[in-house]
């Protein structure tokens, strides 16, 4: 087993990261939260860090970082701004990892540099309006028409779905089949038949853009059909099952950052003439926070670890997600109790988190979902 000590590269890579969210992103989140604004302009300051390609080979033009130095990155831009690290882990995580992971050879060097070196923005389009958990049941379809695939349906909730320079979408090209006649297929912006629907008016997580996506007789070549006919729900299950630590680490640097900023206020804010962070109510709160924080950090670490390892990671990630997810929701509801009044106000940080943090328990499998997993493989052990 790993004991998780950090190399003076990860160290450098946290501090870095930490110090670009706190020039960068800190002064703007307000606004950007205010104003449902999607940050372009901050995309090549974090391809700069390598950011946008964290765990691409070299060779193909990404920074060629292990899976725990993507979660080390995404934990520190969510402990400011969770909206931007899942912006990140979009990008990193799904649409990418996707044609990293399935792409053909042509595949691949068509797209994933650009993506890597963020010239290029990806998007993945998973879930329908009457398939969210139930990605099976998606009504999207693919029909053969001689050198081509013709796509007709919508997605739904699709972070990046009106800016995404290329998007990776999954549909049934066998309705026969279930889920075995699903595929998946990689669609470039400006393709004809393929536009953006709905803007989405959030509870949290405003900066990041969250997008309906429409295929009308979106006409693409047969080469876009990524791996082989009907393998898309199998590529979706182990993309999701990497993708599950990225939340997770979004998770944690989120409850990192309430419980911070709980902290701070609670040695600030004086009642009865001491500061209510020596009250014992108050005191319990925060310990508990900072043991659960660290305790979602390491299961977060062990799941990137054995992705590392090139090992099954299935059980792990769904742990890491389920809990780091969980003990996010209780950290910003605490933060926003510590804060009292003044939580309930956008002057303060805690009101943010507050709303943030219950993505984490829906996207990428909701928490209902990863207990159905985790009862799954610990009962096939």
């Amino acid at each position: 087993m790993p004991d998780f000590a950090l190399t003076d590269d990860q160290r450098l890579l946290a501090r870095s990261v930490r110090a670009f969210a706190e020039a960068e992103m800190a002064p703007h989140v307000r606004a950007w939260d205010d104003a449902q604004h999607f940050p372009h302009e901050l995309l090549p300051k974090l391809a700069n860090l390598g950011l946008m390609g964290i765990q691409i080979p070299e060779a193909l033009g990404g920074a060629g970082m292990s899976a725990v130095d993507y979660c080390l990155a995404l934990e520190e831009l969510a402990r400011v701004d969770p909206s931007i690290s899942l912006s990140v882990a979009a990008h990193n995580g799904l649409g990418l990892a996707h044609l990293a992971m399935y792409g053909s050879e042509a595949q691949k060097a068509r797209y994933v540099p650009v993506l890597a070196a963020g010239d290029k923005l990806a998007a993945w389009g998973l879930t329908e309006a009457g398939s969210g958990s139930d990605a099976a049941a998606m009504r999207t379809t693919a029909r053969r028409d001689g050198d081509h695939w013709v796509l007709d349906g919508s997605k739904c909730f699709i972070t990046h779905g009106a800016s995404a320079d290329i998007l990776v979408v999954m549909a049934v090209t066998d309705r026969t089949k279930g889920a075995k006649g699903i595929s998946a297929f990689v669609i470039e912006r400006g393709t004809p038949g393929l536009a953006a629907g709905k803007k989405e008016d959030k509870l949290g997580m405003r900066a990041s853009e969250t997008v309906e996506v429409l295929l009308q007789g979106c006409r693409i070549p047969a080469e876009n059909l990524i791996g082989e006919e009907g393998q898309g729900f199998i590529q979706t299950l182990q993309v999701l099952d990497a993708g599950r630590i990225g939340i997770a680490a979004l998770a944690v640097g989120l409850a990192q950052g309430a419980y911070e900023c709980a902290r701070t206020y609670a040695f600030e804010r004086k009642q009865f003439g001491v500061a209510i962070g020596t009250f014992p109510s108050i005191r319990e709160k925060l310990v508990a926070h900072a043991a659960n924080v660290q305790a979602a950090r390491l299961l977060t670490l062990r799941a990137a670890w054995l992705k590392d390892q090139g090992r099954r990671m299935t059980l792990e990630s769904s742990m890491a997600k389920l809990y780091a997810s969980e003990i996010a929701v209780r950290a910003s509801e605490d933060a926003v109790q510590i804060h009292g009044g003044y939580g309930f106000v956008k002057d303060y940080p805690a009101e943010k988190f507050f709303r943030d943090v219950k993505l984490t328990t829906i996207g990428e499998g909701t928490s209902e979902i990863q207990r159905l997993v985790i009862a799954r493989q610990l009962l096939a052990a």
